[in-house]
């Protein structure tokens, strides 16, 4: 009778033992999906960038004020300037926010969050002074040129609101989230826009 040496013994244990653990890896990774719900929310984080709407802006400011007295403009004391500017405004969709609901290798469903306005920009090296009034009585002061900017900032906000820009977000964001699923391996994909419950004052 041979005899079977212990480092032989040693090696064919070994071997058992490792074809064993990469059965069960193999068997396990075949019961997983292709990819998980983090590793897909990593990819989503990575574009929001590719799904911002942004509108440019060139805008004249007109701007003008008078000291009161009892809330009654006094004659003589007015101040008045025009600004001309460029800016920008950016929408989007909170992609930190988005749901996964992984289905399995091919079905997804995400939820993303209402839109928003994520950025209002007025270049200032843009912002151009005309028609700048010298009164004596009511000189013109900084916090005047940023009044004027901030009020300018909402009205951009509200005109953008109303040519449909969160709408546009909204399907840029879809779109730009599909490619990217379809890109994954994804064949049935939905995605769905939160529902927001109004609250009862």
């Amino acid at each position: 009778m041979r005899k079977i040496s212990i480092p032989t013994l040693f090696f064919f244990l070994t071997t058992v033992i490792l074809a064993i653990v990469l059965l069960v890896r193999d068997r396990n990774q075949a019961d997983e999906p292709g990819y998980s719900s983090s590793a897909v929310m990593n990819r989503i984080t990575h574009i929001q960038e590719l799904a911002l709407v942004k509108h440019n802006y060139t805008g004249v400011i007109s701007y003008k004020d008078y000291m009161k007295f009892l809330n009654i403009n006094i004659p003589l004391t007015d101040k008045y300037f025009l600004l001309k500017y460029n800016g920008y405004l950016k929408a989007g969709v909170d992609f930190s926010r988005v749901k996964i609901d992984l289905k399995n290798d091919s079905t997804i469903h995400v939820s993303i969050p209402k839109p928003k306005i994520l950025d209002t920009v007025i270049d200032e090296k843009s912002v151009q002074v005309f028609n700048e009034s010298e009164n004596a009585f009511n000189p013109i002061k900084i916090s005047d040129y940023n009044e004027a900017l901030t009020r300018e900032k909402n009205i951009m906000i509200k005109d953008a609101v109303s040519q449909g820009i969160l709408a546009d977000a909204t399907e840029q964001a879809k779109m730009v989230l599909k490619a990217m699923l379809e890109e994954m391996g994804f064949t049935e994909i939905h995605i769905t826009e939160e529902i927001t419950i109004p609250q009862i004052h």
